[in-house]
């Protein structure tokens, strides 16, 4: 019986419009002068996080998945791959604005396992920033004339964000984060992008980025619409827990303490970021230390966990 927290190494990912606040904020030791991504529980081949504590220190994620099925109770929650990828993204500049595909669509035309349906929780803004969230198109025809005349002010939907918003983002949602935004990212285990416009940019030879405008014409959604989703508040003890979505692929909730409380786990495993503040959880007689910036998973075969401290955190689970 496992029975203590994951806690995860995180994975730098260099962007063109990355920067360095992930070292600022979270005191990570990032590589790049523009560090864009921190890929904080990751199974992904692209970037897999290894396992820094325990029985299973130095093994990837993947590998655990793998070979140790039982603490994720992966009988039940019917995924051959581990399901989820969490991010922390720094827009110094902003991201291109793509599209992803759904599950069939990328097994279809891919050959991978997932598409890409997402949710941002907003660490940080600067004033002024914004997202893009969708488009004005009401047909295909249209959606694909303007994209190729490049009408992007009248095509493309711009929402002004601040810390503590959230926002559900399903495939075949054109998107965007803004300059200036570190969000916290809970999506799909999936790295499929169709980038729709890149703004010109050059990379570092003075080549332009490739766009993907046949497969994302194909992808998006028409007419788009905001999704809607149910949220609902609970207390546990000294814990505020709000459920921010709870959708096919993933249920995301924020937590804030102040104080303590107890409580058993009733959910295949749940991923925890700690995104402010300090705690102490304790499993099993066992406590560790948490802070802003750690990333764990409590496994499937935790029975009770209790947490004491000041601090907010994202959780997920499916």
């Amino acid at each position: 019986m496992y029975s203590e927290p994951i806690f995860l190494q995180p994975v730098f990912q260099e962007r063109i419009w990355g920067g360095q606040k992930l070292k600022k904020e979270y005191n990570y030791d990032i590589p790049f002068e523009k560090t864009g991504e921190a890929w904080v529980i990751s199974a992904h081949p692209h970037g897999p996080s290894v396992i820094k504590n325990g029985p299973l220190e130095g093994k990837t994620l993947a590998d655990v998945w793998q070979n140790y099925g039982e603490l994720f109770n992966k009988e039940a929650n019917n995924n051959e791959e581990y399901p989820l990828l969490i991010k922390i993204l720094d827009a110094v500049d902003d991201l291109s604005v793509q599209v992803h595909p759904n599950d069939e669509f990328a097994r279809k035309m891919e050959a991978i396992a997932y598409g890409k349906t997402e949710c941002w929780y907003v660490l940080s803004a600067e004033p002024g920033a914004e997202i893009i969230l969708g488009h004005r198109a009401n047909s295909r025809a249209e959606l694909e004339r303007m994209i190729d005349n490049g009408e992007w002010e009248n095509l493309l939907n711009r929402v002004k964000v601040r810390a503590g918003d959230f926002f559900y983002v399903p495939s075949g949602t054109i998107h965007a984060i803004g300059k200036g935004i570190v969000i916290l990212e809970t999506q799909q285990n999936s790295d499929i992008t169709y980038r729709v416009y890149d703004y010109d940019r050059t990379d570092a030879n003075g080549t332009n980025r490739e766009l993907h405008l046949d497969r994302a014409k194909l992808v998006t959604t028409i007419p788009h619409q905001d999704p809607a989703f149910n949220q609902s508040d609970g207390v546990v003890g000294d814990l505020k827990m709000k459920r921010l979505v709870e959708e096919k692929y993933f249920t995301v909730y924020h937590w804030h303490l102040n104080g303590s409380a107890s409580q058993g786990l009733d959910k295949n495993f749940l991923q925890v970021s700690v995104i402010a503040g300090n705690a102490v959880i304790t499993v099993d007689g066992k406590s560790f230390e948490i802070n802003k910036g750690s990333h764990f998973i409590l496994p499937h075969t935790v029975d009770k966990y209790e947490l004491c401290g000041t601090a907010e955190f994202v959780v997920s689970t499916v």
